[in-house]
């Protein structure tokens, strides 16, 4: 873990360098104070003379002002340290948490639909949010605090010594407890923070998801229900993080007792040292000073590690994005060049999971003719997106094989692959934008005319021409402002500008009546006949007049053929077909080719 994420420190070396320089730098200033406190009180104002044989007080002004000024200089070069320490912090831990989040995004990027499965979207922001600012916060607290304090306490420790070891010994017990609670207080803690972020993609996917579908929870009065399920998600967020901060706040009375034992400790033997003429007055206020720094550092020790031990969660679901491989990558050599539009299923067998009983798609063959048009058919839960899935290699097989243009598609380049098969998924999805800017994730340099030509033929000029700012319309997120026949439509047209070889519509007219289905289909006919255009549907009406219709059931294909062949032949096609146009089932008017 720690290896992963500390490659994306590049950058940012000479700040994360600098940071603890300048730290020990206001450490060496800061030890200094004391010393020449005591210096200036026993040989300054403590100073005597002998006058006939009698030792008088006489303050040596020179003395004291020469340790103000040096005590001066050194608070001044003491904040300088501090102030640059924490400006190098703040670039070195702020540019850390950019290349993470880059490095995460960037890596998602590569993901294939296996990967995704395995995180949720709700656990992908809270790593790429809340994860990130923890790691970020604990990471300028080692680069500040980690090196600061350790020497700081060390340095006044050896100061100490050197300067009255018994006194010093105060110190050592006082450490040496204090090191013990904060042991038993990681233990402890660790399990709890690493449940906390846990929790927290709950709550985040809970708040998502009520987002996204505010429509139907106030369509169906549902607000209570989300309310209540939003409140149980922060009660179990509010839980664990209150049984965490009841264990690190027992530490605080611990440390409070321990600072002020020590100080009344080292104030009793310390006057009997001076008494006893052992000790000096200054050595006994420069021994106090340092015994305030000492404790002091080590609160600062046991914040740290409680920041580092809720760090060590986030740092781990990081890395585990970070260290994800996709499941689908390019092979040594490959192959960029795509002939034709032709697609074979060869003995195909597919799931989604090793521990799967039973394939999704079970021993499928199925030979596809370049510019063909075929229609998919079948029942909720037959497998027809997971077959087209297949052949952009959105997955890929279990065995077997799936070949585009006679070529298997595990030998293409990735991105030459899926330039060719253009993909209108079953749930459309627009991005904030304009309409063109939608439109131009089909191909970016497409003019404003070759998208008006795109539109025309998923019929959707139209509705775009009558918006006041036509095709320079804002869509909002997730495409709110449009319907679902409109979103459809506009995703139709983005598909056709990429101009593929192949055109998968993965139910993606459902929400469109059937006449505009039909002058959709129609147009795709006549305007690029050269194109494989696989189309999926619940509607026998929107495949009836392709070339061949494959009816798939439980994973296999139950029958291949033309309408009339299959009204004949296939029972399921029949039945479905009966059903739909038996007193006008399909909605709309029926259009014809």
């Amino acid at each position: 873990m720690l290896k992963t994420l500390a490659v994306h420190i590049r950058g940012y070396v000479k700040a994360s360098v600098a940071t603890p320089l300048f730290m020990i730098l206001e450490v060496i200033m800061e030890m200094l104070i004391p010393l020449l406190i005591s210096s200036m009180i026993d040989n300054g104002i403590n100073h005597t003379v002998m006058q006939n044989g009698v030792e008088i007080p006489s303050p040596d002004m020179g003395h004291i002002l020469l340790m103000g000024g040096l005590m001066l200089l050194c608070a001044l070069a003491a904040l300088l340290g501090g102030a640059m320490g924490g400006v190098f912090g703040a670039k070195a831990s702020a540019g850390f948490a950019r290349n993470l989040r880059a490095a995460m995004f960037k890596n998602i990027q590569t993901f294939s639909f296996a990967n995704i499965d395995r995180f949720s979207t709700a656990g992908l922001v809270t790593r790429m949010t809340t994860d990130v600012t923890n790691v970020q916060n604990a990471y300028q607290m080692i680069l500040r605090i980690c090196f600061r304090a350790p020497i700081s306490l060390v340095v006044a420790m050896t100061i100490t010594l050197l300067i009255n070891a018994q006194l010093a010994s105060i110190y050592l017990v006082a450490v040496a407890f204090l090191g013990v609670v904060l042991f038993f207080l990681i233990r402890k803690t660790h399990k709890y923070f690493t449940l906390v972020f846990e929790k927290y993609d709950e709550l985040n996917a809970s708040v998502q998801e009520n987002v996204s579908s505010i429509r139907v929870v106030k369509a169906f009065v549902r607000e209570h229900h989300e309310i209540s399920k939003f409140e149980r998600a922060t009660l179990n967020l509010y839980t664990l993080f209150l049984k965490a901060e009841k264990m690190m706040v027992s530490v605080s009375p611990l440390m409070m007792i321990t600072i002020y034992a020590s100080i009344i400790a080292i104030s009793w033997f310390g006057a009997m040292m001076i008494v006893g003429g052992s000790l000096t007055t200054g050595e006994l206020t420069s021994m106090l000073a340092y015994c305030m720094n000492i404790l002091m550092n080590l609160m600062m020790i046991a914040f740290i590690f409680i920041m580092i031990t809720m760090s060590l969660a986030s740092g781990r679901r990081i890395a585990q994005v970070l260290d994800e491989k996709a499941t689908i990558a390019n092979p040594e050599h490959p192959d960029t060049d795509v002939p034709d539009g032709s697609i074979d299923f060869e003995d195909v067998v597919f799931s989604y999971s090793e521990t799967s009983e039973k394939p999704v798609l079970n021993h499928i063959d199925l030979h596809i003719r370049s510019g063909e048009t075929i229609g998919i058919i079948g029942g909720t839960g037959s497998s027809k997106t997971s077959l087209v899935n297949l052949v952009a290699r959105l997955y890929d097989v279990n065995s077997g094989c799936v070949k585009v243009g006679g070529k298997d598609v595990r030998s293409y380049d990735l991105e030459v692959l899926r330039d060719k098969v253009a993909v209108v998924l079953q749930k459309n999805v627009l991005f904030s934008g304009t309409i063109l800017d939608n439109l131009r994730w089909g191909n970016e340099n497409a003019t404003e005319e070759e998208c008006i030509a795109a539109c025309k033929l998923a019929c959707a000029n139209d509705f775009i021409s009558e918006f006041p700012d036509g095709y320079h319309t804002k869509i909002e997120q997730g495409g709110t402002n449009v319907s679902g026949g409109q979103k459809q439509r506009i995703c139709i047209a983005r598909a056709l500008l990429k101009k593929p070889l192949i055109l998968i519509l993965d139910d993606s007219t459902s929400a469109v009546d059937t006449a505009t289905d039909a002058k959709i289909r129609r147009a795709f006919a006549e305007e690029i006949p050269d194109t494989t255009k696989l189309i999926i549907s619940q509607r026998v009406s929107s495949v009836e007049n392709a070339d061949r219709i494959v009816v798939m059931d439980s994973g296999e294909i139950n029958a291949v053929g033309t309408h009339d062949e299959l009204m004949q032949s296939c029972e399921i096609y029949s039945e479905t077909y009966i059903a739909q146009t038996v007193g006008n089932g399909d909605f709309d008017k029926k259009g014809e080719m």
